[in-house]
């Protein structure tokens, strides 16, 4: 059953305390947060681990450097893949306007984490304090221009092609066709296409390959060989694993995880 937390931008008698609230933690590898929403927006980012942020809407998988947004209200679980330092923003809900009104994970430039790691300092940041207010504007201008990140895999809400979900998800290197996976699912392949492509916008093979990057990612941050991680993620071979990475992020598995290491010392 999903928890739904007081607010911690107001107090007990309804009087707003501030308009930003801080909260960081550091956590081990398989630390999971039970599922749970807040009264605000919440801003997640990632300075080191992975962090894996599950609603009934699909899975979006934050590497470092990443952040993820969560609306308020929506329930959400979240699982640490390797040691994860944790730094959270929560927000009036509505103060960021031009903030979308679903999940979604984006890029974090140099200046936005600096003033994510900054605003962590206070656990809370009121605009009637002018060195608050100072902080909180430049970190909403900020977060006008962020960019989308391609780490997310959602969920279609068919309850056929949710079994073919299940499965994949019970074990992302499954080499079964489509075909093969519509046996248990109670539609033929052509169905279950058409339901991914209408409800998920994406093709079943896009999507599995979705799925199969971002297993890999968690395993890489659990400290797994990129060959590894590769064939357990379903790649034929470790080339194709970091072709797609590449592809997705701009950069090798290896290239890739050595920045997030020098930037996370934070």
């Amino acid at each position: 059953m999903s928890h739904k937390c007081q607010s911690i931008l107001f107090s007990r008698n309804g009087r707003l305390l501030a308009d930003v609230a801080s909260f960081s933690a550091d956590l081990k590898d398989g630390y999971f947060i039970e599922e749970h929403s807040h009264p605000e927006d919440q801003l997640l980012f990632a300075s080191m681990g992975v962090m894996t942020l599950r609603t009934k809407q699909g899975v979006w998988v934050v590497p470092p450097l990443r952040a993820v947004w969560i609306p308020a209200t929506t329930p959400h679980s979240v699982e640490m893949s390797g040691q994860v330092s944790m730094r959270t923003l929560y927000f009036l809900p509505k103060l960021c306007r031009a903030i979308r009104g679903q999940c979604f994970v984006m890029n974090v430039s140099a200046l936005l984490r600096e003033l994510i790691l900054h605003a962590c300092k206070f656990q809370k940041l009121s605009k009637k304090v002018s060195t608050h207010k100072r902080i909180v504007e430049v970190i909403l201008d900020q977060l006008k221009t962020v960019d989308c990140a391609p780490l997310q895999v959602p969920h279609p809400s068919d309850t056929r092609a949710m079994r073919v979900v299940h499965a994949l998800y019970a074990d992302p290197g499954d080499q079964r066709t489509l075909k093969a996976l519509c046996k248990d699912c109670g539609a033929s392949k052509r169905t279950i296409q058409r339901v991914f492509l209408d409800e998920t916008k994406m093709s079943f093979n896009k999507w599995r390959q979705q799925l199969r990057l971002l297993h890999g990612m968690q395993l890489l941050a659990r400290g797994e060989k990129v060959t590894a991680a590769a064939l357990e993620s379903g790649y034929s071979s470790t080339s194709a694993f970091i072709s797609m990475f590449r592809k997705q992020l701009g950069t090798t598995p290896a290239r890739y995880l050595q920045t997030a290491t020098a930037d996370s010392s934070v």
